[in-house]
């Protein structure tokens, strides 16, 4: 039996044509979705990768941090074991500031001079004398503020002329004067002191 085909032979071509563009439009489009998932997981792993490099980096930032403060927190605690110990070595070094205060008061009070009264107050010292004359009461504080390693910043306060009965028919002119001094620390004192030896080869 023969078979004739009535469908026209062009109709059926451009047919199959289409039906083969369908299948490569959606092969391709399959294909990039394929590839876009596969991109788009890639890049998904990579940020999760990278977030928990960052978690991790967070992580020992945050325990770099508490070992800072606590380096610091013990910098502190140093200071401020060393501030305690140097103002007990202050205090200890200071007991001896009176006998100090007396000795270079002595050592360079000028003649002519007598002390009445010593009164000290923390650091500053007020001493109360009777001079023969204003001139003595200037070489007293020269002396003080030039030779004194323990006396600092004397300054007058007041001088009173007066005079003083040596008998009934004998009257002398004398001068009360006050004077006001600072005394040094006994550390301060000491560096100054071991300080002069080194400046005298420099002064020739």
């Amino acid at each position: 039996m023969i078979l004739i085909n009535l469908l026209p032979h062009r109709e059926l071509a451009r047919k199959r044509a289409r039906e083969l563009f369908n299948l490569m439009v959606g092969g391709s489009a399959l294909g990039g979705a394929l590839i876009a998932g596969g991109i788009y997981l890639w890049y998904q792993n990579s940020i999760t990768n990278q977030e928990e490099r960052n978690a991790f980096l967070q992580t020992e930032i945050r325990k770099l941090d508490n070992e800072i403060k606590e380096i610091a927190s013990l910098q502190e605690e140093i200071e401020a074991l060393k501030a305690r110990q140097q103002a007990v070595e202050d205090l200890q070094a200071d007991r001896t500031l009176p006998v100090h205060l007396l000795n270079d008061a002595v050592r360079h009070l000028p003649d002519g001079i007598y002390l009445k009264s010593i009164k000290q107050e923390n650091r500053n010292v007020l001493l109360s004398g009777v001079a023969q004359s204003n001139e003595r009461v200037s070489d007293l504080l020269r002396n003080l503020s030039r030779h004194s390693e323990w006396i600092t910043q004397p300054e007058l306060i007041e001088i009173v002329a007066s005079n003083l009965a040596l008998s009934p028919r004998e009257q002398r002119r004398v001068y009360n004067f006050v004077v006001r001094v600072q005394l040094q620390q006994a550390s301060s004192a000491q560096a100054a002191s071991a300080a002069k030896p080194a400046a005298k080869p420099a002064a020739k």
